[in-house]
């Protein structure tokens, strides 16, 4: 599993499986902080699509946390203000780069909630298209 897919699974997901997985590897493990989890400003770029030039939309708020275990540096960058996300974020990137055993037992613990956010989403999707009017069905006088 990649970097990215992990990451939005442990933001999207359950925070208790973040907790859980960094808790894991403090317990076992050395974590040094390297960078408290603070607030920062990002750039969103957005493509204009008649043009295809690119602008930049406006800024948002994040929360980044760098930590490290062994010679192994993890970031954790979550939108708003989550400073534990952040810290949690950053010790999971921190183990999977040290290549800890821990890391491979969660892949599978990863694809569940993977499929429990797909089955949420389409929910979430069902129940919004059960609101749809369909005009063509209506009778107008």
């Amino acid at each position: 599993m990649k970097r990215k897919e992990r990451t939005e699974i442990l933001i999207q997901g359950s925070d208790a499986i973040a907790r859980d997985f960094a808790k894991e590897i403090e317990m076992k493990y050395t974590v040094t902080v390297i960078q408290q989890p603070e607030n920062g400003l990002v750039l969103l770029k957005a493509r204009e699509t008649a043009k295809k030039s690119l602008f930049y939309l406006g800024e948002l708020l994040v929360t980044e946390c760098k930590v490290q275990i062994h010679d192994s540096i993890g970031i954790g960058i979550v939108k708003g203000h989550q400073e534990e996300l952040a810290y949690w974020l950053a010790v999971i990137d921190a183990a999977y780069q040290a290549d800890l055993l821990e890391t491979r037992v969660w892949s599978h613990i990863l694809e569940k909630e993977k499929e429990n956010i797909q089955k949420n989403r389409q929910e979430l999707q069902q129940s919004i298209l059960r609101t749809k009017v369909s005009f063509e069905t209506m009778d107008v006088q």
